[in-house]
Parts: structure tokens; sequence; C-alpha cells
């Protein structure tokens, strides 16, 4: 039985009891439980998984992000979940981080896609990012004494390998376009689709009011400029 500081809410002195099979294996334990305790990096001891902690924090953190950021982090980390959230966020390595990482790379996909297919470098390294920010936390709030996600990344040979495969897109011609014009003419989104053609993306188009859009003026200041 070894002190390991007060309970902030009652102020009462906590323990931790712990059982060996010898004498000796009970020494060492108490002689590195004290030395964490006062170097201040002792960690008590939990059994909250993976997952447990990510909705915490996810709930932490929905209350300073838009909706639309909470739904990314959440589909982000989704990824991790099923391979990594049943174990107790003190028990995760970095060897299981690693793991899913290669997983992810290589038959991750299940959704968007052919399922089973590997996900794409910039999916799989959104999810460790988030990952590696939820670990923070959790280094933070004393739940465990490092982050073991801290030094996983991409393969350089993955993301060699992925440009490589990756065909490259053409751009429409002129043809194309004019083409592509006449065919949304009379689309009720006729607007929308024009102002994809103008540079702005998709969430920028998405975000705006109709009252924000002007199928008029942007032809007459062409003309002036032509003038």
């Amino acid at each position: 039985m070894v002190d390991v500081g007060t309970d902030p809410t009652t102020g009462k002195r906590k323990q931790l009891t712990r059982t060996f099979g010898t004498l000796r294996e009970a020494k060492a334990e108490y002689a590195r439980i004290t030395n964490r305790r006062y170097e201040g990096t002792f960690v008590e001891p939990s059994k909250i998984t993976v997952n447990e902690w990510l909705d915490q924090w996810l709930d932490r953190k929905a209350e300073d992000l838009e909706e639309s950021t909470v739904y990314s982090y959440t589909m982000t980390l989704n990824r991790v979940r099923g391979k990594l959230g049943h174990i107790h966020l003190q028990e995760l390595t970095e060897d299981h981080v690693e793991a899913w990482m290669r997983w992810a790379l290589g038959e991750g996909r299940v959704r968007g896609g052919k399922a089973g297919a590997g996900l794409g470098v910039t999916s799989v390294e959104m999810s460790l990012a988030r990952l590696k920010e939820a670990l923070n936390r959790a280094v933070a709030r004393r739940l465990i004494a490092a982050n073991v996600a801290q030094e996983v990344t991409i393969p350089r040979k993955a993301r060699k390998a992925e440009r490589s495969a990756k065909a490259v897109v053409q751009p429409w011609n002129v043809e194309e376009v004019h083409a592509f014009v006449r065919a949304v003419k009379d689309d009720r989104l006729h607007a929308p689709l024009l102002l994809s053609l103008m540079g702005l993306r998709p969430a920028e188009i998405c975000g705006m009011r109709w009252a924000d859009v002007d199928q008029v003026a942007p032809r007459k200041r062409c003309k002036r400029r032509r003038a």
C-alpha cells in the first residue's frame, strides 16, 4: 500500500494497493510508484478504454467547435475506434497505433470506394492527428504517462506509392466547358454549378445564400472589361 496523493474533491488521502508474489517485487513497485509521484509523472490505474476517452474528449471539444467540425472529428476518429477503441487507454502502445496505421493504409476502407481497399494517405493522416490530439489531452489530465502515438507517421514509401498510382486528371478544354454550361442551363442549381467553374470550392458554394448569387452582374462586368 502506497500513498499517491489526496483527492482534489474531498481532500482525503488516496492510497494504492497492489499485490505481488514476492517481497522483492512489491518493494520494486513501491519504489517505482514513489519516484514517479515525486517526479510528477505518476498516473493512477484506470480501466477507461480508448473509445470512452474519445467520447469524453469529443464532448469537451464540441463546446468550442462548429457542428461541421465536430462531425468531421467524429468521422475521422471512427476510423480508429474499430481497431483500437476496445483497448484500455493505459494499455495502448505505439505498436497498436502503428499496426492500425498500416492496416488503414492497406485495407481500411469501408465506404466511399471498394470495401477492403486502403484508405488514402490524407485520410489516415487526419485520423492520426486527431488521435494524437486526444492522447495529448489525456496526458495533460494524468490519465496516461505519455502519448504513444506521437512518433507514429505515414511511411514515405506509402506517400510515394500513392502519388505514383494517382491518375492525372486533365482539365476541361473550352469546348467541354461550353458543353457543360449548355447541359446545366435549365437545371435548378444552374447558378451554383456555374460558380464551380470559377475557382470556388464546394464548401464555399454551399455556404452562400441565394441572395448572394447574381447571375447578371458578372456578365456586365466582363463586358465592361472587354470594352
